[in-house]
């Protein structure tokens, strides 16, 4: 989770399986638009429009009624409230995964009309054995030229995200074909699933990416369909407590409610993964979170087909001690942790840090002429042997870059989707 405001600053900080239907090969002739990859987005309903929000200092361990009268601030700035949503909406159960992704590179770059905007080189398993999850094939067939590095990355939450790519991702599901729309229960909890087949088309749709994108990055372009989060709807999702009964109803953090005042006396169990898939082994420690806690070794893995010795390597420059304190911790299959917000999501604390659409002022003294977006979540990595823990409360809004320079090699930026309005099966796209 990134505690400042750029790239810069990242060795500051402390920061179920979704089914993927794939075309098996499209012949050389068909067009994107049509044979599109069909992808599955499983949400969670959030309910209670109109709650309170509460007031946090970021990064700070305490929440109030209000920011009426509080004087207490932190580095990252003053009093704020957060949570607050006047109407329902859905979000998603889990993390945008490495499989979807892959379905989303090969429809949207069809083509490969601007390959570099998605996908960057040093994402692959060759170039990073450990942390590369996507490969890249010029000699495959077109719409088939990206592929999972190696299995164990399939349900694994993408993590080379830039806003500016997850709100393609968004846009080309807004701009795609929603097949179908199935509604369960479960817990308690209302689940919906939607089935789309996504569209090539991703410089406009519920975001303006494109030529006439406006100055100060792109709002939402319609009141209806898939997005990006907002950071109150990502907040409320992970921690507003609808019964409340926890501290002004808002847990501490998204996997139980803790208590705001003993630090991390009340954190959650990190998780331990086998060293060679990935899969979370103690799941049964309830409750848990992907990430690096006190005292404890990172939740590391590196796929079982590489060598212990390639597993070390990077795709850049660089002392290798440095390196590797750095690049600790890695995620964890998406949902195996188990444990759920108030709402129901799952892995909101830890793994990856997940992106917002809310655009927020830049950090003092940086580049007015950038977008700024907020992010959240906590990352399964510990970068200096500094605490990880502090990133999944409550109070851990962070920011940076909407377009995040990815030559910085971050691997732990990703996103999960939201839906807003009622949406029907439609043969004309979420859009018309």
């Amino acid at each position: 989770m990134l505690a400042a405001g750029s790239v810069s600053t990242m060795k500051k900080m402390m920061l179920l399986p979704i089914l993927i239907v794939l075309v098996a090969s499209l012949p050389a002739s068909a067009s994107a638009q049509q044979y599109g990859k069909i992808v599955s987005i499983r949400t969670v309903s959030v309910g209670s429009p109109g709650n309170n929000s509460v007031g946090i200092v970021p990064f700070t361990d305490a929440a109030y009624p209000s920011c009426a009268g509080v004087t207490e601030t932190s580095p990252f700035g003053g009093c704020m409230t957060v949570g607050g949503v006047s109407s329902s909406y859905a979000i998603g159960e889990l993390e945008i995964t490495v499989a979807q992704w892959v379905a989303f590179l090969n429809t949207a770059n069809y083509g490969l009309t601007n390959p570099p905007r998605l996908y960057s080189p040093q994402e692959s398993g060759t170039a990073w054995p450990r942390f590369g999850s996507v490969n890249f094939d010029q000699n495959a067939p077109r719409g088939t030229r990206y592929s999972v590095a190696y299995p164990q990355w399939a349900n694994k939450p993408y993590g080379f995200a830039t806003f500016g790519r997850a709100a393609r991702f968004v846009n080309s599901l807004q701009n795609g074909t929603l097949l179908g729309k199935t509604t369960s229960y479960a817990n308690g909890r209302k689940i919906t699933t939607y089935r789309v087949r996504l569209s090539a088309r991703t410089e406009t749709g519920m975001y303006d990416l494109g030529a006439t994108r406006p100055k100060g990055g792109s709002g939402r372009k319609s009141s209806k369909g898939f997005v990006v989060p907002s950071q109150n709807e990502w907040i409320k999702a992970a921690y507003f407590d609808p019964s409340g009964a926890s501290t002004g109803s808002y847990w501490k953090y998204p996997t139980n409610a803790g208590v705001f005042g003993d630090g991390t006396a009340t954190a959650p169990t990190p998780s331990v993964l086998n060293s060679g898939t990935g899969s979370v082994t103690n799941s049964s420690a309830q409750p848990l979170s992907t990430y690096t806690a006190p005292g404890l070794p990172s939740p590391h893995w590196c796929p079982s087909q590489v060598t212990t010795a390639a597993c070390s390597t990077y795709p850049f420059p660089g002392n290798p001690t440095e390196l590797n304190k750095f690049f600790q911790g890695s995620v964890s299959t998406v949902g195996q942790a188990l444990t759920r917000s108030p709402w129901g999501t799952l892995d909101q604390g830890g793994n990856v840090v997940e992106w917002t659409d809310t655009i927020t002022a830049p950090p003092f003294g940086q580049d007015k002429a950038l977008t700024y977006r907020r992010l959240h979540g906590g990352i399964a990595s510990s970068p200096l042997g500094q605490n990880d823990a502090i990133q999944l409360w409550l109070s851990a809004v962070g920011l940076d870059i909407e377009d995040v320079n990815l030559r910085n090699h971050y691997p732990w930026f990703g996103f999960r989707i939201g839906v807003i309005g009622t949406l029907k099966p439609s043969p004309g796209g979420i859009t018309g």
